[in-house]
């Protein structure tokens, strides 16, 4: 083996430094804003491969009884503006499958892996994925669309909680600067995904 411990004796260095050059898009807005949607579409157009990970799939990894529960992650009714909307708190066991999510990431691009992240950013997640995606070609990228059309999607595809998107909508992009920033209120998911392309 290589002193890396991962390839064969007679791999070379240059080799090895061009396989862990990775590529990351880190996709951040609001449930329902387009973020798959967007993910999916730079797939089919991307010479390289890049594989899509959606923060929803670590979540439903967790057990059912923690899917709403104050160790988990807890959905609570509030109001915003005088209009209902869902509240989410984040226990301890939702914070450490998190911090799992973000170094499984890591892992990934650890082995020369593509990747497209769809989040939904709350905290400093923001600032932790920079940190950790530090030695990778990362490109991040601001979802947008205006709160009536989140809303009006949320409630048409009928597997989302309604009045998530208006809990999130201040709080996802606060303080936030991005490589790009996309409106997929004003443009296809295709149409997006070249926007995202021509800065890779």
């Amino acid at each position: 083996m290589s002193p890396h411990g991962l390839l064969p004796i007679g791999v070379t260095d240059c080799y090895y430094k061009r396989l862990m050059t990775s590529t990351i898009i880190l996709l951040n807005g609001v449930g329902s804003a387009g973020k798959s949607s967007l993910a999916k579409a730079l797939q089919e157009i991307l010479p390289a491969p890049f594989l899509h990970i959606q923060m929803d799939t670590f979540f439903e990894m967790m057990p059912k009884k923690l899917q709403n529960h104050s160790q988990g992650f807890l959905f609570e009714e509030t109001t915003i503006g005088g209009k209902a909307s869902i509240k989410i708190s984040e226990g301890p066991f939702g914070a450490q499958v998190m911090i799992g999510m973000r170094s499984a990431i890591k892992a990934m691009a650890d082995t020369g892996n593509n990747l497209i992240i769809d989040d939904v950013i709350l905290d400093d997640g923001f600032s932790e994925y920079q940190r950790l995606l530090a030695p990778f070609e990362l490109l991040t990228v601001g979802v947008h669309a205006s709160l009536e059309t989140l809303e009006a999607r949320e409630r048409e595809r009928g597997d989302r909680l309604i009045g998530l998107a208006r809990w999130q909508y201040d709080l996802v992009q606060h303080g936030k600067t991005y490589d790009l920033d996309v409106n997929t209120e004003t443009a296809s998911p295709a149409e997006i995904a070249h926007q995202v392309a021509a800065l890779i």
